[in-house]
């Protein structure tokens, strides 16, 4: 790592990690050089200004599970509206408590009727396994929404124990210690 200083003063860091080591192995009589690749620096890091660039637009463009949750348990008007994208045998299975039911297939003819341009929309799915969210979000935009998709979908929905709907009336799960914090109010990111 170097330290460097600006004109202004300012102290400024830049890390240089190496991508790859040399190793020197002797086989019998013979030296040879073997170069190493370190996978996580194989490709290297963006620049600082691509990375803000990057993440930024990630946020803009995705809601986490517990900022959903967070923000529909403060009551009121969260100021978005959450959209189940699934199948009615999925939505029966459960659902997130107030969501609109809009399978992506209806979005072009429905979308028009059952929400309002003017209200962002947060989508989702089953879970990270599965890309429906983002192809209702697409949808959505296309059609002039502003949209977020919901990160981890209606699976960690149900796996951070929050209370959801099926078709028998409102559960709650046990939070799974791998997906939220135990005895904390939040995550703390």
């Amino acid at each position: 790592m170097t330290a460097t200083a600006d004109a202004t003063g300012n102290g400024t860091v830049t890390v240089s990690a190496p991508t790859t080591t040399t190793e020197s192995t002797v086989t019998g009589s013979v030296a040879r050089s073997v170069t190493v690749v370190n996978p996580v620096l194989r490709v290297a890091p963006a620049s600082l200004a691509a990375a803000a660039a990057y993440f930024g637009a990630s946020l803009a463009f995705h809601a986490d599970v517990s900022d959903v949750a967070s923000a529909l348990a403060a009551g009121g008007d969260p100021g978005f509206v959450v959209l189940d994208s699934r199948s009615t045998e999925s939505w029966d299975q459960g659902h997130i408590p107030g969501a609109v039911h809009l399978p992506t297939a209806l979005i072009a003819e429905q979308a028009e009727q059952l929400l309002d341009k003017s209200v962002p929309v947060v989508t989702y799915c089953w879970g990270p396994g599965c890309n429906g969210a983002t192809r209702a979000a697409l949808a959505l935009a296309e059609l002039g929404f502003q949209v977020k998709e919901m990160l981890g979908g209606f699976e960690y929905w149900a796996r951070e124990g929050f209370e959801f709907e099926t078709w028998e009336g409102r559960e709650r799960r046990t939070a799974d210690s791998l997906t939220a914090p135990v005895d904390a109010e939040d995550c703390g990111c």
